[in-house]
Formats: structure tokens, C-alpha cells, sequence
């Protein structure tokens, strides 16, 4: 007796995830599933084309080449993972000043895996029927459906050669078969799509549908590029049967694309990955993973399906590759609302949030360039909330009765989870998903991590994903989360350091290692000298000397709304402002003279910032302040067994660029300008404040 391999839920990761991944991931989840918690992983990755031209891949959301670009990446995941998957465009949200509402092309398949419509084998280099053929497909269609359809014929004002019929299509009958279809008498001048881009279902004058007709209509579409159905909105099973009904006429033609409204899926039956167009990106909406693994198979799969497509999860520059811009949010969940692992828990969120609170490594140490109050990700005590009023709501969840806690746990935290205008979406920790009534999806018990940005390898992404698994586990125990600290103005000095980062994280990874989690750093350094690039490494072997600059951190300024095309106004931030830390070892710090631009920098004070003004911009603040690129660094240290000394000069001329030898410094004698001091309680020289006014 023979049977048929079960098709896969996920896809397995590559060989990097074997050994102490995946060793501390079943250690984590096993302790997670001893505690009852059924805790799953949501993922948006972000990807861009290997040549991001177009406003699509810089500030717009949409653009002629974001769809083709989603559909060869569907395709792809298709073959390779979810093979017979249903690809349905759906609309999306709606922004002001955007003529159609954003598109999500999603992937769906039935929870165990298996395809929710047989769809027959294409032929290779069939073709798709022509206009003509329309006519006869909705006869075909009609009968399957066992339903008289009264189609009527649009034309596409931006495409002659295109066809449309609409049909008024519902099922309002519980029963099979129960479909019904009005008649839609329209004058043939009026038959006439809007002239807008998108598919024919949003593009007809519905105001115009009989009275008492429901707005539900089924279009069929023929032109040059191929054929398509757009469903209307339709419970669950009656949708199923009409999409098995548009399968059983695409046999010997091109498979034709689909678009409409996904049903509800109210019990969860369905599987779905998400492709939707975001400013600058196209971001992937992964699946529901209810393990570490299959998160990180995915994170593979995207990452060999995007190389096929060219796409990648980061964006080249100059100096330094970085991020989309486009972020890599980690979503915590549950299976249902039933099983939600937080709704009974509200110590164990009590201690996430102030874990979080007290390590800033976790906050900054994985995100995009953009930081702080004004990011997209601000922490709570950058937020609208003051440091008082997160304490006394932590404390409030500390005392909350076991049961079902979702409505007071929501209502506690949706009004401090926010940044300073007030926004739950923009948050580090987001819980706009969590309990929120007053938000359409609002109530799902979902905890978004906003602070993490793509990276170059899905090792990299996986190791932050396994790194957050195994501080759920080990916060099952509330009592390891520490009390919330009071950073006042160290939060955006020291925090801000590579150096300072680093240590915090590596406390974070000596606690998970005494609680039997160990993960080994070497993603993590590999992680930090991506995210913190090494500018100059200098050593003097007779003296022992070392001094290293890295890139730092800095937040940059919000300024004042500033109208932008189209009559609307937008909010900046002032992204001239960059910061590099400078370390130098004990004998360093000892035996080397440093000068920046001219003033010298005293090293006797670790550890040590300089901010500066990479570009000027419009609009910015101080726009009288110049800029100090390049930056011109002056090394000097003695030389064996005598007072003089030598030197060389180092050159950095983009933002935090690398440091280039510039040769022997001419005179080695040193400046007589006074030194450059942080102001007290500071770690960071500020070059604004050396700096005379410019006019130009």
C-alpha cells in the first residue's frame, strides 16, 4: 500500500539554523510549552530590486514596476514551497493622497498544507483566450454555478483593446447552488470604466447598481497582458465554489490572476503569506509559525526566492550597505484568541516590557539609521507616556487577578505604548493589535516589535528572531525582569555608543546563558559590526597603543510640518546630524594626541562621541551652522626614547565613511586651539558648538 507525501506547512531553513540554533530554540520552546504558552512568530521583511530605480523603491508606495516585482517573488515561493497556491490582489488600505488604495497580493492554501482549489496543469506556452472568447467563458461559467448570469460589457477608457463584463453576483442562500444574479441595465455611453489605474472590480460606477441590489460583483477581464477575474465579497464556502468554478475553466488556456476580497477566515482554515506594497519596499507578510524553525525556514526561502527575482533584503550605499528602510517586524501571538498566550499572563507582559525598558541594546541594536522620539519605532519612555505613568501601569498588571485579562491589559497599555503625538502604531513595542476596539483588526492579541530592521542574511534575522524566543522563555519567570530604570539624558548619550550598545546586549546574552540559554555571539558580532561599522582601526605595536572609531547612533530632531505636493503636509526629521564613537585602550589614551578638524580631543574620558553635521539639507534646523565634511583627523604619539613625535593625517568624506589615510603629518607639532570637551554629565563633543556661522 503506497501513499502520497503530506505537503510541508514551512519550509526548512538552511544548515545554519542546525546546532545551537536550533538546540536553544527547542530548549526555549519546550519551557514555553511546559508553562501552557502556545507562543507563534509573525514576520514583515522588506525587499527591494538589485537596482531600486523609481519613486516606488525610494518614498512611494506603488509605481509600475512593485506588482511585476510581487508577482515573480509569488511565483517563486509558489514552486518552491507552496506549490498549487491560490494568488489573489486584494486591496488594501487607503492613504490620503493616494488614487487607489494599496495592494496586497496574497498566497493561500488550507491549514494542513493542502491547495484550496485544483487548479489544472498549464500547458507550457499556453496562451490566454482572447476577447472573444469572453462571451463563452461566463456561459461555461454560468452553468457551473447553476446560475443564469447577466453579464455586461465594459471598455477600459486607458486601454481599448481591453475588455470587461460585470456581473451582480450574490449568494445569499445558505445552501449549495443558492447563487443569484440581477441584471444591471446601464446605457451603452455609461458602460465605461473610471479612468484609473487598478483591476475592473474597482474601477466601476457602482453608485449606479439598481436599489436594493447588493454591491457584489464579479468581473471578468481580457486584454493584451491576459485574463482576469476579480471575486466579490462572499462568506467562505460559496467563494471556495466559485473559485472552483474559475478553475475548471482554465483548462488548456494561461492560468488566469485573481483579485477581489478574501473572505473572513473566522477558525483559522487558511494559511497566507502576504505580499503588499509599502513606500520604498515590498514587504512579505509571512505566515502564522508556531516554532522558531519554521520562522527561519522562511527567512530562507525568501531570502533564495528573492535572489532568483532579484530581489534582496538590503539596499546597497555609500559607504555602507544598510537596511531596506522598510523594517523586519517580529509579531508575538497566539494559535486563536482562545489560546492567546497574554490575555492570562499579565505578569509575564509586565516583565517583556520593563526587560525591554531597562536593555536599550534591544531597542537600538537591531533597527534602521532612524532612532529615538521621532523614529517610526520610539521606545515608551520616548513616547507620550512619562516615566511615572509606566511604572504605575506596570505595577497596575502586577496586581491583576488570574482569568482573562485582555480588555484592562489593552486599556492599560494602548495609551502608553505610543510616540509623543499620541500614535499606538509607532511604538518600539507595539500593541495597537493587541486589544484595541476603537481600531478596525485592532482586537487580535498581537505584540509587534517595530525596532528591527532587514539585514543583509536571513542567518542574521534568525538569530534576533531566536534571541527574542529565548527571552520569552526565560521571562516566564517575572520576577527576572529588572525594575524600570530612569535613563533621563544618558538614553540618547552613552546609549547611543557602539560600545555601550554592545556590553548591554552582551548582559542580555550572559543572563540567557546562566538560565541554560546559551547563544552564541558570533550573528551577533557579525550583526554589530554591520550595524556599527568600524571607520579607522589603528594600532602601534611598540606602544601598544589602539585607538578604534566607529559609527554611533544619533536621533535625529523632528522639525515643523512642511507642505508637499498634492496639498498635503509631511513631517521631517533633520537627518544631517551624525555621530561617531572614539575608544581608545589604556595605553592609547596615555600616549596618543588626537585633533578633529582642527581642536584637539582630549582621550582621557571614555567613553567618547563627536557629533557633526554630514550635509546640509532643506528643511533642517540651524541652517546657519556649516558642515563639517570632511572631517580631518590628526593622530600624533612619541616615538621611542625621546619627546618628538610623529604623526599621520585620516580623512573621512561621506557621513560616517571610513577614515583614509591622507600620509605623514607635514608638522607634528601640536595645535594651540583649546581642547574640545563633552559638556559635564556628557559622553559627546558637539562640533556645532566649535563651529562659526555659515552664509552660504
Amino acid at each position: 500500500m503506497t501513499g502520497s507525501t503530506p505537503p510541508a506547512l514551512h519550509p526548512e531553513p538552511g544548515d545554519w539554523a542546525d546546532g545551537w540554533m536550533d538546540a536553544v530554540a527547542a530548549r526555549a520552546e519546550a519551557r514555553l510549552a511546559a508553562a501552557g504558552v502556545e507562543l507563534t512568530l509573525g514576520g514583515e521583511p522588506t525587499y527591494i530590486p538589485l537596482k531600486p530605480e523609481g519613486p516606488e523603491w525610494s518614498v512611494a508606495a506603488d509605481g509600475p514596476t512593485k506588482l511585476t516585482m510581487a508577482r515573480a517573488l509569488a511565483d517563486a515561493i509558489e514552486e518552491r514551497a507552496w506549490q498549487g497556491a491560490t494568488q489573489l490582489l486584494c486591496p488594501g488600505k487607503v492613504y490620503e493622497g493616494e488614487t487607489n488604495p494599496r495592494w496586497a497580493l496574497r498566497l493561500l492554501r488550507q491549514a494542513d498544507g493542502s491547495a484550496l482549489t485544483r487548479w489544472p496543469e498549464v500547458v507550457p506556452g499556453a496562451a490566454a483566450p482572447g476577447t472573444e472568447e469572453g462571451p463563452r467563458l461566463l456561459e461555461a461559467l454560468a452553468a457551473a454555478l447553476g446560475c443564469r448570469l447577466q453579464p455586461l460589457r465594459f471598455r477600459d477608457p486607458l486601454e481599448p483593446a481591453r475588455s470587461a463584463w460585470a456581473i451582480l453576483l450574490t449568494h445569499p442562500h445558505p445552501e449549495p447552488g443558492g447563487w443569484s444574479a440581477a441584471p444591471w441595465d446601464l446605457p451603452e455611453p455609461d458602460r465605461l470604466l473610471l479612468p484609473a489605474p487598478g483591476p475592473a472590480g474597482l474601477r466601476l460606477p457602482l453608485q449606479r447598481v439598481p436599489e436594493g441590489v447588493p454591491r457584489q460583483v464579479l468581473t471578468l477581464e481580457i486584454g493584451p497582458d491576459g485574463w482576469q477575474f476579480f471575486l466579490p465579497p462572499l462568506a467562505m464556502a460559496p467563494w471556495l465554489d466559485l473559485l472552483d468554478a474559475i478553475a475548471g475553466l482554465a483548462g488548456g488556456w494561461s492560468r488566469p490572476r485573481l483579485g477581489g476580497v478574501m473572505p473572513f477566515d473566522v477558525g483559522g482554515r487558511w494559511q497566507v503569506l502576504g505580499l503588499t506594497a509599502d513606500p520604498g519596499v515590498l514587504e512579505v507578510n509571512l505566515p502564522v509559525c508556531a516554532r522558531w524553525r519554521d520562522y527561519a525556514g522562511w527567512l530562507q526561502l525568501l531570502e533564495e526566492a528573492g535572489a532568483a527575482v532579484g530581489l534582496r533584503s538590503w539596499r546597497a550605499g555609500q559607504p555602507w550597505a544598510s537596511g531596506t528602510g522598510g523594517g523586519n517586524h517580529l509579531l508575538w501571538g497566539g494559535p486563536s484568541l482562545e489560546r492567546n498566550p497574554f490575555f492570562r499572563r499579565p505578569h509575564w507582559l509586565a516583565a517583556i516590557l520593563r526587560f525591554w525598558q531597562r536593555h536599550p541594546a534591544l531597542s537600538y541594536g537591531f533597527g534602521s539609521a532612524s532612532v529615538g522620539p521621532s523614529s517610526q519605532c520610539p521606545r515608551a519612555d520616548e513616547g507620550s507616556a512619562r516615566w511615572e505613568d509606566l511604572e504605575l501601569a506596570q505595577q497596575a498588571l502586577l496586581t491583576l487577578p488570574e482569568g482573562d485579562q485582555r480588555v484592562m491589559i489593552g486599556e492599560t497599555l494602548r495609551h502608553l505604548q505610543a510616540d509623543r503625538s499620541g500614535n499606538t502604531h509607532r511604538s518600539e513595542i507595539s500593541l495597537d493589535k493587541f486589544w484595541n476596539p476603537a481600531w478596525t483588526a485592532g482586537c487580535q492579541g498581537l505584540i509587534e516589535f517595530r525596532a528591527i530592521e532587514t539585514t543583509p542574511q536571513a542567518r542574521w534575522s534568525a538569530a534576533i528572531a531566536l534571541l527574542w524566543t529565548a527571552l520569552a522563555a526565560h521571562l516566564l519567570d517575572s520576577e527576572r525582569a529588572p525594575a524600570l530604570e530612569a535613563w533621563g539624558e544618558a538614553l540618547h548619550d552613552r546609549m547611543l555608543l557602539p560600545s555601550v550598545l554592545r556590553q548591554d546586549l552582551g548582559d542580555v546574552l550572559e543572563r540567557l546563558r546562566a538560565d541554560g540559554l546559551a547563544l552564541e555571539p558570533g550573528p551577533f558580532d557579525e550583526l554589530w559590526d554591520w550595524r556599527c561599522p568600524v571607520l579607522l582601526n589603528w594600532r602601534n605595536e611598540a606602544l601598544g597603543a589602539e585607538l578604534e572609531i566607529r559609527a554611533a547612533l544619533e536621533p535625529w530632531p523632528l522639525i515643523c510640518d512642511t507642505p508637499v505636493e498634492g496639498g498635503l503636509t509631511s513631517r521631517f526629521v533633520d537627518s544631517s546630524i551624525r555621530r561617531i564613537e572614539i575608544r581608545a585602550n589604556a595605553a592609547g589614551r596615555q600616549h596618543l594626541q588626537l585633533q578633529l578638524n582642527g581642536h584637539p580631543i582630549p582621550l582621557d574620558q571614555p567613553p567618547l562621541a563627536v557629533r557633526y553635521r554630514a550635509e546640509r539639507l532643506y528643511p533642517c534646523l540651524h541652517p546657519l551652522l556649516p558642515v563639517h565634511l570632511p572631517l580631518d583627523l590628526e593622530l600624533r604619539w612619541p616615538m621611542a626614547g625621546g619627546e618628538a613625535t610623529r604623526g599621520r593625517r585620516y580623512r573621512m568624506e561621506r557621513p560616517n565613511g571610513p577614515f583614509l589615510d591622507q600620509g605623514a603629518l607635514e608638522d607634528p607639532a601640536p595645535a594651540l586651539r583649546k581642547p574640545l570637551r563633552p559638556r559635564p554629565g556628557s559622553c559627546c563633543i558637539d562640533l556645532r558648538r566649535a563651529a562659526g556661522v555659515s552664509s552660504s
